[in-house]
């Protein structure tokens, strides 16, 4: 099939990353690199509609098995592109296609990506936008403005709706794609456009971007909401109004409140602020009348704010009952209760040989984390630090630690100073060793003349891993760090 029968057909090619043992796909002989072209005759668009035609019963799949791509010359000889005319490859032939079936059984195949046809993009210019605020340098994928329901139902990530089709709405209603997690930031129309901005342009359905109708449409689907606060924009009555609002739906699961964020990177960008003290403690108090009112007449209190608000409030976190299973952990909501909800281990009484040991996290949770560590500064030869590390990449108005980078701990820690630096693993990629600026820990324990390690997401585990690094980096590293060279990097 040409390229352009493709467009024509909007064929959406998905990489096969893996055949399960054993399985259908196998047995009918596809392998790892094989494109998934069609199910039942239909292109499909992501996994939730190749699982959606599956469920459907038997199932034809389509598969190609892309040719090597023969390679073109670009520019024109003989004239002044003749230098830069390079070797390039043509997109792959998929003429070479076979057919197997199934019947209520899972074919066996895991796909590169989950979206064949590419992340749905924002329709919005938010005054708050973070995106709008990363600084330069950083890997594509971090540019992104994506605001796809698709991956709000997979992973939970939160949407505007505002870029929806009419397609889209049946689609998640017909599907029945539920929880969705829906940011709302305030029920009152005018303002939410005043914050949002959305580009005309990009706006695909006028009646997506009326947040009230929408939620009403999807009365069929659960939903996880959030409002952003911007202090003197939707806060204090307006945030009332938008609560008062999202309680009355009963599709509206919960309703997470969390402060505007804010980087050092907000050149010709609107000019906004974070919370005062004072303005953390109005907007805890406001909350608090509606997550008692909410209990007694519900059993639940529906409103959640976010860990940020508490410690800018200097007020204590809820118990770990109130966050009522954290439904919205993700968010911030929680995350220190959940953190501190496993205790300390047994302790030993001493090391078998004296290790410092700095912890670095963010500056809104140093305070808190010192506190929680305290028990572990009682062992034997245990030197424990908790080093508030200021945001260098994107500003110390920054303070989460999660947004911390390799560049951040660079300037933070001295080579040499410590046996073990332990970094929150909320700073590296899923599954990786990489922080945000690409900075692996590897490379840090380089530089840095120390072991370093990701320290656990919960209170037990950090201990666990302070007491394990402790027990095996104490005579390699930090104490004896002037007679460390090569051996750095093991």
């Amino acid at each position: 099939m040409t390229a352009a029968q493709q467009m024509q057909e909007q064929l959406f090619p998905a990489p096969i990353k893996s055949v399960e043992k054993g399985s259908a796909a196998e047995r009918a002989g596809v392998r790892p690199g094989d494109v998934l072209l069609r199910v039942n005759g239909q292109a499909v668009t992501d996994v939730l509609a190749y699982r959606h035609l599956l469920s459907q019963g038997a199932a034809t799949l389509e598969i190609a098995r892309p040719k090597e791509a023969p390679r073109v010359m670009t520019g024109v000889p003989g004239t002044a592109q003749d230098h830069h005319r390079l070797m390039l490859p043509t997109p792959p032939s998929l003429d070479d296609t076979f057919t197997f079936t199934v019947e209520w059984e899972d074919p066996g195949l895991d796909f590169e990506e989950v979206l064949f046809d590419g992340i749905k993009k924002c329709a919005n210019k938010c005054d708050f936008c973070y995106v709008h605020q990363m600084p330069r340098g950083f890997r594509k994928s971090l540019y992104i403005m994506d605001d796809d329901y698709r991956l709000s139902f997979l992973y939970g990530s939160f949407v505007t709706l505002t870029n929806l089709t009419e397609g889209d709405i049946n689609r998640i209603l017909d599907e029945n794609l539920s929880p969705l997690y829906v940011s709302v930031h305030t029920a009152n129309q005018d303002l939410r456009q005043d914050l949002m901005k959305w580009w005309k342009l990009k706006v695909k359905d006028p009646q997506a971007v009326q947040i009230r109708g929408m939620i009403e449409r999807l009365e069929s689907i659960d939903l996880y909401t959030q409002i952003v606060l911007v202090p003197g924009r939707n806060d204090r009555e307006h945030l009332d109004d938008t609560v008062e609002y999202l309680s009355s739906r009963p599709n509206v699961i919960s309703a997470a409140v969390v402060p505007i964020g804010l980087t050092g990177h907000r050149t010709n960008l609107p000019d906004v602020r974070t919370f005062s003290r004072e303005e953390a403690q109005d907007t805890l108090a406001r909350l608090n009348v509606w997550r008692r009112q909410f209990l007694q007449e519900r059993g639940t209190r529906f409103v959640f704010p976010s860990d940020e608000l508490y410690l800018l409030a200097g007020e204590s976190l809820p118990t770990e009952e109130e966050y009522e299973g954290f439904p919205m952990l993700e968010n911030g909501v929680g995350m220190i209760r959940d953190f501190l909800t496993e205790g300390l281990p047994e302790l030993p009484a001493a090391l078998p040989q004296p290790t410092r040991v700095i912890l670095g996290t963010g500056t809104l949770f140093a305070e808190s984390l010192d506190r929680a560590v305290e028990p572990l500064r009682a062992i034997g030869g245990l030197m424990l630090e908790v080093r508030a590390v200021e945001n260098k990449t994107f500003g110390k108005v920054t303070t989460v630690a999660g947004l911390l980078t390799g560049r951040c701990f660079r300037h933070a820690v001295k080579p040499g100073e410590a046996d073990l630096l332990i970094v929150p693993p909320t700073t590296l990629r899923y599954g990786t060793e990489l922080m945000l600026d690409d900075v692996s820990l590897g490379e840090l324990r380089a530089e840095l003349k120390m072991d370093v390690r990701a320290g656990g997401a919960t209170l037990g585990e950090l201990a666990r891993v302070i007491l394990q690094g402790a027990q095996s980096s104490g005579h390699q590293w930090g104490m004896s760090a002037h007679a460390v060279k090569d051996t750095a990097q093991a």
